[in-house]
């Protein structure tokens, strides 16, 4: 059932220190690692970065924490295209920023969110166990005057890619 709480888009501070479920992975990934930038001297200096919540229904789990990567010079001159990552169980969206920098390096509009029980959505390490989150993030990225509401993807591993397929058969 669909939630009516109204979608509010609040500001957040970037997570320095991520929560992992179970045992923290190590810091470096040659998976994550391994999708190619594109060729840009100083790339991490050029990315413009935002954190927010979405808050998306009442109760514990409603507050949707968002991270957007994108390329600061091509932020006000057209629309683009966005990629929506999810990332597996006992990971978090900051996972995935190796991602996200690649994507963005290419002219996306890259996010990520932390699922729930994940995250910032974790209380401890050991909590865990909807799309509907995506269905409020999809309504919040269609309502952005920099993405192109007709090129927006999304795509995960394991549990977000899960999600992600779940995700694609929703219809409200």
């Amino acid at each position: 059932m669909l939630s009516s709480v109204p979608l509010e888009v609040q500001p957040a501070k970037p997570v320095l220190e991520p929560l992992y479920q179970g045992t923290p992975p190590s810091k470096f990934s040659q998976t994550m690692e391994s999708c190619p930038k594109a060729d840009i001297p100083n790339l991490k200096e050029l990315l413009y970065e935002e954190n927010l919540y979405l808050t998306i229904e009442e109760g514990d789990q409603g507050k949707l924490p968002v991270l957007i990567l994108s390329m600061k010079e091509s932020r006000y001159s057209k629309k683009r295209p966005a990629v929506v990552f999810l990332h597996s169980t006992n990971k978090c969206k900051e996972w995935l920023r190796p991602l996200l920098e690649a994507y963005a390096s290419r002219g996306y509009i890259a996010v990520a969110v932390d699922s729930r029980y994940h995250g910032e959505r974790a209380k401890t390490r050991t909590t865990y166990n909807d799309v509907w989150d995506l269905v409020k993030l999809a309504g919040y990225l269609t309502g952005r005057d920099d993405i192109d509401h007709l090129k927006i993807g999304i795509t995960g591993e394991s549990l977000g890619g899960m999600h992600a397929w779940f995700a694609a058969f929703v219809d409200y």
